[in-house]
This record gives C-alpha cells, sequence and structure tokens, in this order.
C-alpha cells in the first residue's frame, strides 16, 4: 500500500510542478495575466507550486515511514 502511496504522489507532484512551471512561463510573457488573485479562487501557478510541495512532502514521509517499517518502497 505505501508503494502506491508514494508512487501516486510522486507523479502527481511531477505534474504540478510541470503545471506550475507552464503557468509560471505564460505569465512571464504575458499571455495568461490575472487581473486580480483571490486567494482560492483564481486558478494561479502558485497552488499548483503548493500542490507540488504537498504531494513531493507525502512521497518522502511515506517512503520513510515505509523504510522504518524494513518494507521496501
Amino acid at each position: 500500500m505505501e508503494k502506491q502511496i508514494v508512487t501516486g504522489s510522486y507523479w502527481l507532484g511531477l505534474l504540478s510542478t510541470l503545471l506550475a512551471l507552464g503557468l509560471r512561463a505564460l505569465n512571464i510573457f504575458g499571455i495568461l495575466r490575472p487581473n486580480v488573485v483571490d486567494q482560492g479562487r483564481t486558478l494561479w501557478y502558485m497552488s499548483f507550486y503548493k500542490g507540488a510541495l504537498l504531494f513531493f512532502l507525502i512521497a518522502i514521509a511515506t517512503a520513510s515511514y515505509a523504510s522504518v517499517r524494513g518494507e521496501k518502497t
């Protein structure tokens, strides 16, 4: 079970990172620039950035937990 959590959260973290970088690149070039950034209402690169950090943190914590229990991930 832990192996599936580590694998899934790792790939979701990578996907979120790619989306954050893509949205940030569009923002830099002025293609996608929201007028007002409302917390929780605007699709913004920082949302994907924070999601990527959360998914990577879950992957690291689960892998550490599994290694303490003696399982291979």
